[in-house]
This record gives structure tokens, sequence and C-alpha cells, in this order.
């Protein structure tokens, strides 16, 4: 009896095996040929999986170098970019890629009056996934819609930015180690920042963070945030004005710019353009494993003499970046 029913255990025990290798297997490859146009396009089990694959290109990149080969990626860049459109390109070339695009919309059709749809429709047929960057809220949906490949957003206005949170959440588990149970402080233009916007939606899908939201009231974390993602989420979160008060409670201090090409009014942009600088004094106060990232370009929030504290990870940030781009793209085409 003890004998037949340990067979019997044993023989479950193997099909269940089997059946969670399968799923594991069609799960790896749920990524094919989708859009990611904002990070809740992917589910928690996704990112975690995109970003382990990152861990491995760190640790053996050569492993990596020709899994794409034959693929092209069309770098479409309709706003000035520096990191994000070399590190798109980089990752593609890395992966044994090419690329193609432009960074400067105004040597394209769109000059002589075509649309995106239109752009998009035609470049879909050469490239095998589009990156896509805009000033225009809800440009890289649009694309979506009308593409045959995958449209990665590259940034669309104030909305999302869905690349640059797998890149933080990346560095968070690298320097980190977890991306549970921590305090995410983030500084400066909450309200048109599709960084901090991303970021907050994705961490809120882990346990037990909570943030701190440190903006003058004009720049305040939009009321969308905190209606449909914080409160239903359950997530703890407070608002200051002064970063005094709250550096020393957080784990991760995410600095940003007061962004110029946002404003409609340069009197606003002046005033508020160096409403919270960074600097020794302050990192006083902050706690001795707390690490700062910053999606970057800093202008006047980072002060210089802060780069040398350790705890300043916002360069590392843009090569974990690469990294990040790499596994999506790999398994947005199918190589891996």
């Amino acid at each position: 009896m003890c004998a037949s029913l340990t067979r019997s255990l044993k023989s479950q025990s193997q099909f269940s095996k089997i059946a969670l290798d399968f799923l594991w297997e069609f799960f790896k490859l749920s990524l094919k040929g989708r859009h990611v146009i904002q990070i809740s396009d992917l589910s928690v089990q996704e990112i975690d999986e995109i970003c382990g694959l990152a861990e491995q290109i760190i640790v053996d990149p050569n492993s990596f170098k020709d899994v794409c080969r034959g693929k092209i990626l069309a770098a479409l860049f309709f706003e000035p970019s520096t990191r994000t459109r070399l590190s798109f390109e980089a990752a593609m070339l890395r992966l044994g890629g090419s690329v193609e695009g432009f960074a400067d919309a105004s040597y394209t059709s769109t000059t002589k009056g075509e649309i995106l749809a239109d752009t998009i429709r035609v470049v879909s047929n050469y490239a095998d996934v589009i990156a896509i960057r805009s000033p225009k809220e809800g440009a890289a949906l649009l694309a979506s819609e009308y593409s045959a490949c995958p449209i990665i957003n590259a940034g669309d206005g104030g909305h999302f930015h869905p690349t640059q949170t797998l890149t933080d959440m990346l560095t968070i588990r690298q320097l980190k180690g977890s991306l549970e149970g921590l305090t995410i402080c983030c500084v400066g233009d909450l309200r048109f920042g599709r960084t901090v916007h991303s970021l907050t939606q994705a961490m809120c899908r882990y346990p037990k963070n909570r943030f701190v939201f440190v903006s003058p009231k004009e720049l305040s974390i939009p009321e969308y945030m905190v209606e449909d993602i914080l409160k239903p989420a359950g997530i703890e979160y407070e608002c200051a004005e002064r970063m005094e008060e709250v550096i020393d409670s957080a784990d991760i201090l995410y600095m940003t710019r007061v962004q110029k090409e946002r404003f409609f009014n340069e009197q606003d942009y002046i005033r508020l353009k160096d409403s919270y600088i960074l600097d020794k004094e302050k990192m006083r106060r902050a706690k001795k494993d707390m690490i700062v990232l910053h999606p970057l370009p800093r202008v006047n929030e980072i002060s210089y003499e802060v780069d040398s504290d350790p705890r300043a990870a916002y360069f590392k940030q843009v090569k974990f970046g690469m990294y990040a781009r790499m596994s999506l793209m790999a398994k947005l085409t199918d190589a891996l």
C-alpha cells in the first residue's frame, strides 16, 4: 500500500514537473511580438524574467553577441535624446543585430506632411522591432495600432518610459538585492516626469514598498497616479516640499530635473528649475546604503561633488539600461 502510494505520488510529481516545464517554456515565449507601451504591459513575472536575463548578459555578454544576428532595430526619435537612443542602438549592436532610423525628424517625410501611422506602416516592413520616442503623449500607442512588428515606447511626452523603468529596476536589483520592502523618494518634476510615473506604476506591484514624493505644489504627482495606481494598490505614500525633511528615510533617492520642454511659460520654469539641489550636506542626512538614481540628463539638481559618493549610482544606471534593453529586444524578437 505504502509503496503503491509512493509510486503514485512520484508519478504525479513527475507529471506536475512536466506540466510546469511546459508552462515555463510557453511563458518564456510569451513576449514574442508584443508591444511595450507602458510598464503595465509586462507582468511582474515578465519583468523579473527580463531583469534575470539582463543579469545573465551582465555576467557573460559574449554568450549573447550573436543572438539577434539578422534582426533590425528601427530607432525613430522624434524628440532629442542621447542616452536612450544610443542605449537602444548599442544594445542591438551588442546582440549582433543592426540599426536603422533617425535622431532628427526634420530629415524625414513628416516634414512633407506624412502622418505617424503611415511612417510606422512603412518602417515596420523593414524592421524586426521599433523603438519610438515622441514629444506627443499617446504616440507609441498609436504606432502600435499600425505596426507589423513590436513597438517599444522610448518615451512619449509626459506619459511613460517603460525601458527607463526596466533600467531603474535592474539597477535596484543589482545594488539593493531586491525590489521589495523599499522606500523610494522621488524628487523634482513629478507632474511631467514620465520616468517617475512608470517607476511608481511598476514598484507598486512589489510588496511592502512605500513612496515619498518631494516637489513644489505646481509639479506634484498627478492626481490620476494617486487615484488609479497608489490607492488601489494600498501603497503607503507621503508628499513633502522639503527634501531635507525626508531624505533620511529613503532607500532609493530618485532625482529628476525640472523639464524646460514641458513648460508653456518660461517664467514658471525659471522660478522652479532650482527647487531641489542634492549636495554633500544633504547626503550626510541619508542612509549609508541609500542609492541615488537619476534618468539623466541632469542640469543643476545633483551637485558634481556628489559624483564621488559611493551611493551615487546614476552612471552605473546608464550601463544597466543597455543590458535591460538587450534583454527586452531579445525577448520581443524571439531571439531567446
